[in-house]
């Protein structure tokens, strides 16, 4: 190699060593970064457990509260929690990205964070397949792409195992019920029913609004769903001990009461846009089936 086409490489290839990153969040913003980032902190739960699974649990150096998974998150300095943020604990920190969650974090003190020219990265995942968006997207912005491609591709092939199975599967009708007083569920617009869906399951308030609906008894009476689903802690114990779900024996001419389909999900693994909602998933299919397995001769 002669001197000008060596010059040239050396060149091109710090060139590419200190090219800007640039990848598009959640609300369509363009993030762009000079280098991948080295101190980031997480502004929700369901963040921190991307930013792990992407392999950049080394350069998360704050997290909200609740951030709790993997293990190791539970020694991360906290920066507040979803309804306030410490903006002098995170500017202490030196963050060069913050991952924020719009819907858990005041307006307001995002807009001091903007100010202070810290690059935000929105994350809001809708849909299923866009957990696996954000681990690649996170990669590449904190320089760990082989290992969060690598995430991303085994959340797919888990989703994809049981959409194959369980999606056309004959229709189970499903309530999912977030809270009991006030009685309150979500639309077809969460990503839960996306779950629902991938079961084989069908929301019967799939079409109401706001995103967490407040519905009635009575209008979950009229529904008459084939089984009521619902997310506790751990879901440890028996599902007909759980509160929010044995009020329902009160009308047992409800089908998923006469049919003891009452079902509860560990609320972290169904209620966080993470890969782990891949494992929340498996046991709401299975908790369908079970409730295809219960049917009476005859009944759809």
């Amino acid at each position: 190699m002669n001197r000008l086409a060596l010059a040239f490489a050396l060149f091109i290839t710090a060139h590419h060593a200190h090219a800007a990153i640039s990848v598009t969040d959640d609300t369509g913003a363009t993030v762009t970064l000079p280098a991948p980032a080295q101190r980031v902190v997480s502004l929700a739960p369901h963040v921190t457990e991307l930013l792990y699974a992407a392999g950049a649990g080394a350069k998360v150096v704050g997290a909200v509260s609740y951030s709790d998974y993997p293990p190791e998150a539970k020694q991360l300095p906290r920066v507040g929690d979803n309804k306030a943020l410490d903006l002098e604990r995170i500017v202490a920190l030196k963050p060069d990205l913050i991952v924020v969650w719009r819907h858990g974090n005041a307006q307001r003190q995002l807009d001091r964070l903007r100010e202070m020219h810290i690059p935000l990265f929105f994350s809001e995942p809708h849909h299923l397949d866009d957990v696996a968006v954000s681990l690649t997207k996170l990669g590449q912005l904190l320089g760990t792409s082989s290992t969060a491609d690598a995430a991303a591709a085994a959340y797919r092939q888990d989703i994809a195992k049981l959409r194959n199975e369980y999606a056309s599967r004959p229709p189970v009708s499903v309530f999912y019920q977030v809270w009991d007083q006030p009685l309150m569920t979500l639309n077809g617009k969460h990503m839960v029913s996306n779950v629902i869906a991938l079961c084989g399951g069908r929301n019967v308030f799939a079409g109401l609004e706001p995103l967490v609906p407040t519905v009635s008894t009575e209008a979950v009476l009229a529904a008459n769903p084939e089984a009521i689903v619902t997310a506790a802690p751990g879901a440890t114990r028996p599902d007909t001990t759980l509160p929010q779900l044995g009020t329902w024996r009160a009308w047992p001419s409800l089908t998923a009461v006469a049919n003891n389909n009452l079902f509860a999900i560990d609320g972290d693994l169904i209620n966080r846009p993470a890969p782990r909602i891949a494992q929340g998933a498996k046991q709401m299919c299975e908790d369908l089936e079970v409730a295809r397995s219960r049917r009476k001769p005859g009944a759809q």
